[in-house]
């Protein structure tokens, strides 16, 4: 699983937008709890937040449904947004050190400011000037519903892949019996097998219908992000909300 060149990124990105209209993404990300049997003397470190033992796979989709970058073995107690920013592709974006595409302005947008290339994920992803997260809480301003509403369109593909692989392979579906290392690589080696599986028989729609969509759930979000970070989501719903850039059916959600 090669980590994408630059020109990769940009074809991500083009793919999001032709299927979700979110634009400059390069991918969804999120975690995905990997039941397995408590290993000896381990404590509570492998027992999670859902009250079983597991391990952590966390991973980075593209809009084919495929894994783009993944990390697998982290403690089950362990949170989504730790995960993500001690991986080593984690460490690299709050470094910026990734070899994401320069800044360019959106979509029909030639007279707005060039953004940033940026992940989706949900509310227990710390904010980031290349990775975006909804707006926590439920008394939000429409602007803000409309833009948490187009952003879960992107984000729901990391969903979606895990629930395809769980469908497919269904060791996913039960405990592992064996110990943490060999869970870690039985993990590895199905991630590979799935992006195999898909790109030679393409998608198929009953798997994207029917997939798991267990931890589209309300979770608390993690706070004091950076200051551009927060500008560049600003200039996301700005752009979300521009009748020139909406969806016809996007006011349906808020009752207009």
């Amino acid at each position: 699983m090669a980590e994408p060149t630059t020109n990769d990124w940009l074809d991500i990105a083009k793919g999001f937008f032709e299927k979700t209209q979110f634009p400059n993404t390069v991918g969804a990300v999120d975690g995905k709890h990997i039941r397995i049997e408590c290993p000896k003397s381990s404590g509570s470190l492998y027992y999670n937040y859902k009250h079983f033992f597991s391990l952590i796979l966390m991973a980075i989709c593209d809009s084919n449904y495929c894994f783009r970058i993944i990390d697998v073995g982290s403690f089950g107690k362990e949170s989504d947004c730790n995960v993500f920013k001690t991986s080593t592709f984690g460490r690299k974006l709050y470094e910026n050190q990734i070899n994401f595409p320069p800044d360019q302005c959106l979509p029909n947008d030639g007279l707005g400011s060039p953004q940033p290339f940026i992940l989706v994920a949900d509310e227990a992803f710390a904010l980031h000037k290349n990775l975006l997260r909804p707006f926590p809480g439920r008394t939000l301003n429409d602007k803000r519903r409309i833009f948490n509403y187009r952003l879960s369109r992107a984000r729901q593909y990391i969903e979606c892949t895990f629930g395809i692989m769980s469908k497919k392979w269904r060791v996913f579906q039960t405990t592992m019996l064996v110990e943490p290392d060999a869970a870690v690589m039985i993990t590895k080696a199905f991630c590979v097998l799935h992006n195999f599986v898909r790109r030679r028989d393409g998608t198929n729609v009953e798997d994207i219908t029917s997939c798991s969509m267990e931890s589209i759930i309300e979770r608390r979000g993690v706070v004091n992000a950076q200051k551009n970070a927060k500008d560049v989501r600003e200039y996301f719903v700005d752009y979300v909300n521009n009748p020139n850039h909406a969806l016809d059916w996007q006011n349906k959600i808020i009752g207009k």
